[in-house]
């Protein structure tokens, strides 16, 4: 069973990675995760260059830590799973350092007061791989290192075309299937995914205001309520055909015991999903949901 850690709490988060890089890399470099954790929390709140703190509320820092925590475990189960090739040491951390800063691109400069950082959603995965290169620069990573982290960041893209990110390896590319699934499986398995979705839908309302096109994820839902009604479907028909296809089926080394043991993460984004369709089976038990939940 997999050690319930709060996301809330970036200590815990941080402490919990360091402890499964530890298992993975016994003799590995004991700054190198609480490091990484302490340039992410830094920009997350505004510490870092001309920006601002995380405004967008769904995209927060939370949903980041979520990541991380999978990502972490992905990889651990990898290692135990003798799965081949093996990732190295190097390769490993900057698939940590890229699930941390792989939503950075929702972070304002400072002076730019209009709305919230999830405007930038229809080009959150560029700015997130420009602002990783800005910052790895500063902190002495080499130019192959930051295009390593920059091709990961581009594989959490929800339209990613994995075929034509320039991938500098097989390692690399497996890491980057790595984060593109822990970025989808720690979100969808929290406690209060659904009780974030309307959150997550005025973020795309914000980002379909300010974009001139009319395709794309941002405008796929009408209402906060069509989201709820569509994410059955977003899991069945996507998710899970993108975890499975597109991201080589890297969610089993969740599984634990690997290879047949239960796999927590797809066990409660089931029971997600499963609370979900109950809930909009009522009409009278959505309108109060919404009514709760719903956010200007």
């Amino acid at each position: 069973m997999i050690q319930k850690i709060s996301t809330k709490n970036p200590t815990d988060v941080a402490k919990e990675v360091q402890a499964t890089y530890l298992q993975i890399f016994p003799g590995g470099d004991k700054t190198f995760v609480p490091h990484a954790f302490q340039w992410a929390s830094d920009c997350f709140e505004g510490k870092y260059a001309d920006f601002q703190p995380v405004d967008a509320r769904y995209h927060d820092f939370e949903h980041t830590l979520q990541g991380a925590l999978c990502m972490a475990r992905i990889l651990r189960g990898r290692h135990r799973a003798w799965a081949q090739p093996a990732l190295p040491q190097r390769m490993a951390e900057l698939g940590l350092v890229s699930i941390l800063l792989h939503d950075t691109g929702y972070l304002k400069k400072r002076g730019d007061d209009s709305g919230t950082g999830a405007k930038y959603t229809s080009v959150h995965v560029g700015r997130s791989a420009e602002f990783a290169g800005q910052l790895l620069t500063e902190n002495g990573f080499s130019a192959m290192e930051i295009a390593s982290v920059q091709n990961m960041i581009c594989c959490t893209g929800v339209d990613a075309l994995l075929k034509v990110i320039p991938f500098q390896s097989e390692l690399e590319k497996i890491t980057g299937l790595c984060l593109g699934a822990a970025d989808l499986l720690g979100q969808m398995a929290a406690d209060d995914y659904i009780e974030k979705l309307p959150v997550l839908y005025a973020e795309f309302a914000e980002a379909a205001r300010g974009s001139p096109q009319k395709s794309g994820i941002v405008n796929m839902f009408s209402s906060a309520k069509d989201l709820l009604r569509k994410t059955p479907d977003f899991w069945e028909q996507y998710v899970k055909v993108k975890l499975e296809r597109d991201f080589g089926g890297q969610y089993r080394y969740l599984n634990d015991p690997y290879p047949d043991g239960a796999n927590e993460y797809m066990e409660k984004i089931e029971a997600n999903v499963r609370r979900l369709r109950k809930l909009i089976s009522s009409e009278a038990d959505t309108t109060a949901f919404l009514k709760k939940h719903c956010v200007a």
